[in-house]
């Protein structure tokens, strides 16, 4: 009877095969061949290596993949490889994937890869034959050069994450509390910079009779918020701040063959502002958490959030910042969210969050300095204890492509850690070309939602029309409550009351929308054949946008989550 070749994607019972755990002893010489151990449910090759045990495979249970994770090891070592290897994997299990790609190697993740020699070679050692594959992907860029933009107002971000973004003190932050607080209760929306901006001169101005309310207003906190938010400009964030926002759906989809979408995150150019980074993936995290709902611990994660360069997002944080951060980690697992920090050093995240991280990939390490030392000690002491292995010595003799692993297995016991193999990944190790970017994100089903910008009435109009004592544009001005209209229909939508349908709307030019024609399909689902294929128009995207807002357009003060986000 004639051997299987081995399997090209040993993905079995829910699980996804990392690689081959290595043996704790040198083989004797001669024996190696004969005692090589295979992946769980991979064949043997008539040219390949001997059968392996059953057990040789490290897998990642998808079931305990919501449990969060941690890949840390030196530069060169192999992390943004073993990151394309759990995206693939993820993908595969229809899972969708949000990563930020700090150099730009993961875009390759969207091209099939090749056969090479060293590919073909590692994947024979591991017991898989190598077939190269491609993945869906979506390409997104806060500056939206190298994808599409992604956009958050001023609002959603909130005051918390925006005094960290602006490096802000206490009294700066204070009275950042008040701006939004007041634009809040007075429903002027907070859109771009120039409102922010706007609504920051209109409190100065009313410093006097805001004080005996909220406290005191000091023109030069309002100065030197003024300052930051010129700084943040020449850095490019003007671009971020804006509309149409991100909606999370648009992170969560999965392609017609059932493969979850890989959202990719350009940001080479986003690490020169290192803080706009770190506070756009947090306010990411956010919105995940405030509009998702409670799933408990489904079969698969919902999506699957890679956050490189992890340290960026602890530096200098301070401590109510590292809380609400815990916490958001601790709570968004129930959503069905795994957030994976990918870094360095295993120092660069703090106690309180590195015990929420439940499956850890470790790469190599160097012990060149007493920090790095430490580094290494705490590494190893992270692992539960292998009798086989001497952790902390294994640490800094492993190869490039190997790794400790330990992963959550049964009811959530960690297991022993394991010295591993790592799979090579199916598509292209590095980057894509420009024009390959341009052909993928052509393609994307999101384009004509993010690529032109909107820009409608919001705080600056409101006070500039205040300011000349004109009342708000007819066809902006939202309605009153109750009155009927475009408002009272997003408001039926919004609270429960499904008999409500906006109908008809006025279009850019007054004339009356076709909604069959305007409509946004839903988000495919696995095995699903049909995509979005109109382009939303002017009057569905306000809709859209004014829902994400309409708390303040009622004059109410919002009701802000645990990073201070917009609660929905």
């Amino acid at each position: 009877m004639t051997p299987q070749a081995p399997a090209s994607t040993p993905d079995v019972d829910g699980k996804i095969f990392l690689g081959k755990v290595l043996p704790a002893q040198p083989a004797p010489s001669g024996a190696a061949a004969k005692s090589v151990r295979t992946t769980k449910g991979a064949g043997v090759s008539t040219k390949g290596p001997a059968p392996l045990a059953v057990d040789a495979g490290e897998y990642l249970t998808l079931r305990l993949a919501n449990r969060h994770g941690l890949v840390t090891g030196a530069t060169g070592t192999g992390k943004t490889v073993t990151l394309q290897v759990l995206a693939e994997g993820f993908s595969r299990a229809g899972v969708p994937v949000f990563a930020a790609d700090i150099k730009g190697d993961l875009s390759g993740i969207a091209a099939p890869g090749e056969a090479k020699d060293f590919l073909v070679s590692r994947a024979t050692e591991v017991g898989i034959t190598y077939v190269p594959d491609s993945f869906p992907v979506i390409f997104w860029d806060l500056f939206g050069e190298q994808g599409h933009p992604v956009r958050a107002t001023v609002s959603e971000m909130g005051p918390l994450l925006l005094a960290r973004l602006m490096n802000l003190n206490d009294t700066q932050e204070g009275v950042l509390n008040i701006v939004f607080r007041v634009a809040d209760e007075q429903g002027l929306l907070l859109l771009d910079l120039k409102d922010l901006r706007a609504m920051l001169a209109h409190v100065a101005e009313n410093a006097a009779a805001l004080t005996t309310q909220y406290g005191n207003v000091s023109t030069q906190s309002v100065g030197a918020i003024q300052r930051q938010l010129l700084m943040l400009e020449n850095q490019g964030a003007d671009k971020f701040f804006g509309e149409p926002a991100l909606d999370i759906r648009d992170i969560m989809r999965v392609d017609r063959s059932g493969y979850g979408i890989i959202s990719v995150l350009a940001a080479d150019k986003l690490m020169g502002a290192p803080r706009l980074y770190a506070c756009f993936l947090l306010w990411l995290l956010a919105e995940l958490f405030e509009q998702l709902p409670e799933v408990g611990d489904p079969d698969k994660p919902k999506l699957v959030f890679f956050f490189d360069e992890a340290h960026l997002l602890f530096d200098e944080a301070p401590k109510i910042l590292l809380e609400k951060v815990e916490q958001v980690v601790r709570l968004i697992r129930s959503k069905g969210v795994g957030v994976y920090f990918v870094t360095q050093n295993p120092l660069d995240v703090p106690e309180s969050v590195l015990a929420q991280l439940g499956n850890r990939v470790q790469h190599a390490l160097r012990a060149f300095t007493p920090r790095d030392q430490k580094a290494v000690k705490a590494a190893a002491e992270t692992f539960r204890p292998n009798p086989s292995l001497d952790t902390a010595q294994v640490i800094m003799e492993l190869g490039k492509g190997e790794a400790l692993i330990s992963t959550l297995e049964g009811n959530g016991v960690p297991s022993m850690v394991e010295r591993t193999l790592i799979r090579p990944p199916a598509a292209r190790i590095g980057p894509l070309s420009p024009p390959e970017r341009a052909a993928v994100t052509a393609k994307s089903p999101v384009g004509h939602i993010y690529d032109a910008a909107v820009d409608r009435e919001s705080a600056f109009e409101r006070l500039q029309d205040q300011q000349q004592g004109a009342p708000p544009q007819d066809g902006n001005a939202p309605a009153s409550p109750g009155g009927g209209g475009l408002l009272d229909s997003v408001l039926g939508t919004i609270f429960g009351r499904p008999d409500i349908n906006p109908g008809p709307a006025p279009g850019p030019s007054g004339r009356q929308t076709d909604p069959a024609k305007t409509s946004r399909t839903s988000v495919p689902k696995s095995g699903t054949s049909s995509r979005a294929s109109t382009r939303m128009s002017t009057t569905e995207l306000v809709v859209r946008q004014l829902a994400r807002s309409v708390g303040t357009q009622l004059g109410r003060a919002i009701v802000r989550g645990i990073l201070g986000s917009i609660r929905r």
